[in-house]
């Protein structure tokens, strides 16, 4: 069919549509009156619809794990007893329901706190088919509604578990079978990824730890070399839209407690930063809101205007991240990953000494940032020349 026929047919059916609904109508009620009441009701069938198709491919989505984990499992144990050491690879965070909060000094909302004890750990009892480590489907074992990303966590890390175990040889595997399979693992990690970022979009205090737990859980996954390619090849986009996500957070909160906020949003992006898969990709947006910002402060001390003071408070956060992140790249001696190629820090680099003498008087702590992270940079400049000049 043409394009010219499929013209054709759309008018005709939009016609004949329009048509049925005025002689359909009722009389109390005017054409256009009665057109937006049938509008509602489909879009309200609409919803029902979708949210019925999201369950069921949640419920499949379960399945399917839990059907890999099977066939993973389809090996046995040299030795020792599988039960007590895939105990021993159960999250420790399970312990505790929330992580730890300093004092602000401030009053905190009475918020119900995420419970991890709500959600069982459930160790895997044998590495056979039957039985099978549980994971939730359907009505029994409920995820808590606070954490119903909790089913994704479990099978994640009974994935992560197995894996350490295949690797260090205590254990016999069908890890080929994931190759067949890794869709089943990259879109578990998508829909982690899609609770994550709607989690942190507006963060609550006080924190759980699962959300901590779930973006350590993620950080390792992606640091596995024959997991990370099945994740990368799908999850790039959303891994890039959880950075920023992460960064915007810390930089518009603008609450009391937004420090508190703040420090775990900073660590989870330190936590994400251990991989060095996503190292480079953390350093080179952050170093981006650091020149952003230092060009925008540039212009204000010229004309002398007035500044936003939320804004130049929740950029230290930025800094105290890539600090870290630069002293972790050069603890590993993986300075290849970034370097003089990346535009951010070559941006960063060239004016670095112009801008702390034109920042100094009006802006000294935030110049002495500038500096530290200069010297950090410097340093891995300096590695860099050096690796490249030998033999």
């Amino acid at each position: 069919m043409d394009d010219h026929s499929q013209a054709w047919y759309l008018r005709t059916a939009k016609l004949a549509l329009a048509l049925a609904i005025i002689r359909s109508k009722p009389a109390d009620k005017s054409s256009r009156e009665y057109t937006e009441h049938l509008a509602r009701m489909v879009s309200g069938q609409e919803s029902k619809w979708r949210s019925k198709v999201e369950a069921l491919e949640a419920e499949v989505l379960q399945l399917r794990q839990k059907l890999l984990l099977s066939r993973i499992c389809s090996g046995s144990f040299e030795s020792g007893d599988p039960s007590s050491v895939l105990q021993a690879q159960e999250p420790r965070s399970s312990e505790n329901t929330s992580a730890p909060l300093e004092d602000s000094g401030c009053d905190l909302s009475c918020e119900q706190r995420s419970d991890l004890s709500e959600m069982p750990w459930h160790s895997v009892e044998s590495c056979t088919p039957t039985p099978f480590p549980p994971l939730p489907i359907g009505k029994s074992h409920p995820a808590a509604p606070e954490n119903p990303l909790s089913s994704h966590m479990r099978f994640l890390q009974h994935l992560l578990a197995l894996k350490n175990l295949t690797d260090s040889g205590s254990l016999k595997t069908g890890f080929s079978h994931l190759e067949n399979d890794s869709s089943t693992v990259s879109d578990s990690v998508f829909q982690l990824l899609d609770g994550l970022i709607t989690f942190y979009r507006e963060p609550k205090l006080p924190f759980s730890r699962f959300w901590t737990e779930a973006v350590d859980t993620l950080a390792r996954l992606i640091s596995d070399g024959n997991l990370s390619n099945h994740i990368l090849k799908k999850c790039s986009k959303k891994l890039e839209e959880f950075e920023k996500t992460l960064l915007q957070v810390i930089l518009r909160t603008s609450h009391i407690n937004r420090f508190q906020v703040q420090h775990y949003v900073s660590q989870s992006l330190v936590t994400l930063g251990r991989c060095s898969l996503l190292r480079k990709s953390i350093i080179s947006l952050l170093l981006s809101e650091v020149n952003s910002f230092t060009d925008d402060l540039g212009s204000i001390s010229q004309v002398q205007a007035s500044y936003d003071a939320t804004r130049y408070e929740n950029v230290f956060s930025v800094f105290w991240v890539l600090e870290q992140l630069l002293q972790k790249e050069t603890e590993e001696g993986n300075i290849s990953g970034i370097g003089h190629e990346d535009q951010e820090i070559k941006k960063f680099l060239q004016k670095h000494d112009e801008t702390i003498f034109q920042l100094s008087d009006a802006f000294p702590l935030f110049t002495f940032y500038l500096w530290r992270l200069g010297i950090l940079l410097n340093s891995v400049e300096v590695e860099i020349s050096e690796n490249n000049s030998l033999p």
